[in-house]
């Protein structure tokens, strides 16, 4: 069972967010909603207009209106309540809003970054172009991995976990988004497309952390970490076992998933493949526990800058020394790369860059790696720091520069169709005949990322939820019958 190596820096999919928080039963990836007339108020979320309103007492000034719920000064907005979208945020409103198109914010970065490593220029071009381009390999994914871990928490509550008949239907409506990224992800890879969707893998995501939604955020925490630090050593003893054994041949011969995708099945899904599970759910998690704080607030948003950062050496810099002082690694992996024979970098780069090449499991040097897809501790460690990083410079940015706010817009706009976004690339790569990822030219790069910007623009003027987000939340109306 083999891989493909060409590039798997693909991003997952996820809940978007807006100038209003989205509803926990928002798609994923959501699309926010462009104004008070087709953003009605969630279900969960019932508003005074339910209940009569007396003419006799006429309410004080300073009395919300009618079909409005007010919350105290200084206390923020639940991100699952829907706020409307048009118009000036009213005080004590801004705050919960911001913390959202943050995250919209930080999945458009990442959308870029995707098509950056799939249709964007070699990194082995060299010079800044390269640099930037390798920067978005395996990063990007990573971002979007971590997102979904939000996306979770928002569809079954954030301020505190969804119970009773409100908890199972958001339990239903994960299962069933899952199911349907699952269909979709391997719909897409038996078409032969050259980009490794990740879709089928993202499905799988979500049911596998699903048991752990009601967890605080200090226990998810540390579930994330200590995944991060045993799931890759038994993922390296996982593929060693099926490729030097044949159970793993039995298995796929059993698996419909195999047999419809013409891929190596689940199998492929938790051990072999480009995203495999063990390896990245340690983002996920990571995501939820953030999901569980409160991102208004400066002093939490600068911990977690503290230790993203903090992450980012300990992953990257942590497996620089290792390359450079661990007696026997620098060899082993050179002559590893050697056999393999694809790569030009050195194996010295392998800290941060994929340039010499993925790693082949003949040595147990290729542990101390941290490049991007190396599916080690040190590389979750580090893409998880940037990956917090990039999220909290996102709602930093949004909330207390009110000018790059509007200037990222666009950006934001396109975070959160991001479903629709990575089908468009998808099947742009299809229809434009690139067999060959990465490598095409820059033009091609700047002309992906215009054309899905102006469709993300244009389409969030007149509609609540990108094109594929709307079938996508439609498909889970069903689990409203859920007692």
């Amino acid at each position: 069972m083999t891989q493909n190596a060409s590039e798997r820096a693909t991003p997952a999919v996820a809940p978007a967010a807006d100038t209003a928080p989205v509803p926990a039963d928002h798609p994923i990836p959501a699309q926010r909603p462009t104004s008070t007339d087709d953003h009605p108020a969630s279900t969960n979320h019932p508003t005074s207009t339910d209940r009569p309103t007396s003419t006799n007492h006429p309410a004080p000034a300073d009395h919300p209106a009618p079909g409005k719920r007010s919350f105290p000064a200084g206390r923020p907005v639940p991100a699952e309540h829907p706020l409307a979208a048009d118009g000036p945020a009213p005080a004590g409103r801004a705050a919960g809003a911001g913390r959202l198109v943050g995250v919209d914010l930080a999945r458009g970065l990442a959308v870029f970054g995707m098509y950056a490593a799939h249709v964007g220029p070699d990194p082995s071009v060299g010079g800044a172009t390269g640099f930037v381009m390798e920067l978005a390999h395996g990063r990007a994914s990573a971002l979007f991995a971590f997102l979904a871990g939000f996306s979770i928490i928002l569809m079954t509550g954030r301020r505190a976990p969804r119970t009773g008949r409100e908890g199972r239907q958001a339990v239903a409506k994960v299962l069933i988004r899952a199911a349907v990224l699952l269909a979709v992800g391997t719909w897409l890879t038996s078409t032969g497309t050259p980009v490794e969707v990740i879709l089928a893998y993202y499905g799988l995501f979500f049911v596998m952390v699903l048991p752990f939604y009601r967890l605080r955020p200090a226990t998810l925490a540390a579930l994330a970490a200590g995944t991060a630090l045993l799931l890759p050593q038994l993922l390296y003893t996982a593929q060693q076992s099926v490729y030097d054994g044949t159970w793993s041949d039995t298995a796929v011969q059993y698996d419909p998933l195999a047999r419809v995708s013409g891929t190596d099945g689940f199998i492929e899904l938790l051990f072999t493949g480009s995203y495999p599970a063990l390896a990245w759910i340690p983002f996920v998690l990571a995501g939820m526990a953030v999901a569980r704080l409160d991102l208004a607030s400066a002093a939490v948003r600068a911990r977690l800058a503290v230790t993203g950062v903090g992450l980012a050496v300990l992953g990257y810099g942590g497996s620089w020394l290792a390359l450079h002082l661990v007696p026997g690694v620098r060899g082993a992996l050179t002559e590893s790369i050697r056999e393999e024979g694809y790569g030009s970098g050195s194996p010295l780069s392998l800290w941060w860059s994929d340039t010499a090449g993925y790693p082949s499991g003949d040595t147990t040097a290729w542990l101390w790696a941290a490049s991007p897809h190396s599916e080690t501790t040190l590389s979750v460690l580090g893409n998880t720091g940037v990956a917090l990083a990039v999220l909290v410079a996102c709602v930093a940015a949004v909330e207390c520069l009110p000018r790059f706010r509007r200037l990222a817009a666009p950006v934001v706009a396109v975070g959160s169709m991001s479903l629709t976004a990575y089908v468009f690339h998808v099947v742009g790569i299809h229809f434009l005949g690139i067999d060959e990822l990465p490598g095409p030219s820059l033009r091609v790069l700047l002309g992906f990322s215009v054309a899905v910007t102006l469709l993300a623009v244009v389409w969030s003027r007149f509609f609540r939820r990108g094109p594929l987000e709307h079938v996508l939340n439609g498909a889970t109306k069903v689990a409203r019958h859920v007692k």
